[in-house]
Parts: C-alpha cells; structure tokens; sequence
C-alpha cells in the first residue's frame, strides 16, 4: 500500500506540472501576464477562505477552537511580513541601483509561495495517505480530488514565481522541487499519521495565512498600478474568475 500511496503523489505532480507545461509553453512571460497575476490572486485568495479555512475548522472541531485557527491566520499574515521586511532590511534600499531592490522585493516573493505551496503539498500528502489507508477506492477518490484542486493552484504559484523574475526553466524545477513535500507528507502520515494528524488543522491555518498575505500584500498592489480602464476590468474579470475557477472545484470535487 506505501507504492501505491507513492505513486499517487507522484501521479498528482505529474499531472499539475504538465498542465503548466501545456499553459506556458513559450520561455518567455505570457501576453496579459497582469491577468495572469489578478487569476493567481484571485486563486489564492479561493484557497485559503473556501478550501483551507473551513477544512482547519472542520478538523480541529473538538480540539482546536476556531478562534485559535483564525488567530493562527492572523499570527502567519503577520509573520509573513515580518519575514519579507528582514530580507529587505538584510539587503538595504540601494537609492543608486533601485532595480537591485526591485531584486531583492522578488526574491521574497519566491521564498513565501514556496512555502506555501509547501504547506500545501505537505496536507494533500496526508490526505492521499490517510485516504488509502482508510480504503484503496476511497484513495482514488481523493487523489482524482486532489489532482482537479492542484492543478489550477500549480497554475497559480507557477505565475508567481514568473512574476517575481524566475526564468521558466527555473520556476518548473523550484514547482517540481516543491511537489515532493506531497510525498514527503504521504511518508509522514503512513508511518506516523497518529502523531501528525492532530496538526493538519494548524498546517492548513498556516497556509491560508501564507497565501492571504501573498495574495493582498503583493499580488494585489501590483494590479493598482495599471491605469488603463479596459484592462483594469480585464483584470477584475480575471480576479474573479480565479475564485470561481476555485469555487466550482470546490463544489463538484470536495476533498473530504
């Protein structure tokens, strides 16, 4: 049963990742790569307050209060920033070279989605897993679920590590990189999901908190800056249809 539980993880990275290479086949950023951005955002958002959050508070019912996973959110939002102010502070505004700031702004943008999507892959690992160890019918469930929730977020932190200055060749191999968490997380839970379990709630907190502040701290802003009044609603429309795109997942294929 631990190859077969292997083998999904791998199947659902797979899978996400060839939906990127099918999207961005060109080496260079897609046109309209701000509707690129407004979808990512939009996603992330999605994620975090119809798939993260309530899964968090559903699992912690009886041992986490939801006060405790909101004030968890919270504490992540601003541990986040936190950590994106040390790396500026750590590399100090150049006011000759202002491009290296511009730099040094992106490369913090690459460090919190990788650690999101960490997070991320990590839970839906202790999801297969736990799935087929409950049932092998009711892993292929959850695996087909889970690889229809990855795909669009895959898509997502794939424009974002464009958008922050990745090359493609780059973002793929970090977007690869970062999906073995999914089996790291399977491995986890087979031989110590007992343990682990009780943590997912907190996890799952974590990553919404990530996200949240990935999504309305430096996504967002960077939409403000088009003045243009056809693109801005090209971009709203774009925002919006990342969290349906979510949404609508969400709805024909729950996680649970």
């Amino acid at each position: 049963m631990f190859l077969v539980i292997i083998a999904a993880t791998v199947i659902i990275s797979l899978i996400a990742l060839g939906s990127i290479l099918v999207i961005f086949r060109k080496e260079n950023q897609p046109a309209g790569f701000r509707s690129l951005i407004s979808l990512a955002a939009g996603s992330l958002l999605a994620v975090s307050f119809l798939d993260l959050l309530p899964e968090a508070i559903e699992e912690s019912e009886g041992i986490f209060e939801p006060h405790l996973i909101s004030a968890l959110v919270l504490v992540s939002i601003l541990i986040f920033f936190i950590f994106e102010r040390i790396l500026h502070w750590h590399h100090c505004p150049d006011p000759i070279h202002p491009e290296h700031n511009h730099r040094h702004h992106q490369r913090g943008l690459v460090y919190l989605n990788l650690i999101g999507d960490a997070i991320h892959n990590f839970i839906d690992g202790f999801l297969v897993a736990g799935a087929f160890l409950l049932d092998f019918q009711v892993g292929l469930s959850v695996t087909a679920a889970v690889i229809l929730h990855e795909i669009p977020q895959e898509i997502s932190d794939f424009g974002v590590l464009l958008y922050a200055g990745l090359s493609r060749t780059k973002a793929i191999i970090y977007n690869l990189t970062v999906a073995l968490t999914a089996i790291l997380g399977a491995t986890v839970f087979y031989f110590l999901g007992e343990s682990f379990e009780i943590i997912i709630p907190l996890m799952a907190a974590v990553a919404a908190g990530n996200f949240i502040y990935l999504a309305t701290a430096d996504l967002i802003p960077e939409l403000h800056h088009e003045t243009n009044r056809g693109k801005i609603v090209t971009h709203s429309a774009w925002l919006l249809f990342g969290v349906a795109m979510i949404y609508i997942v969400g709805i024909l294929f729950p996680h649970s």
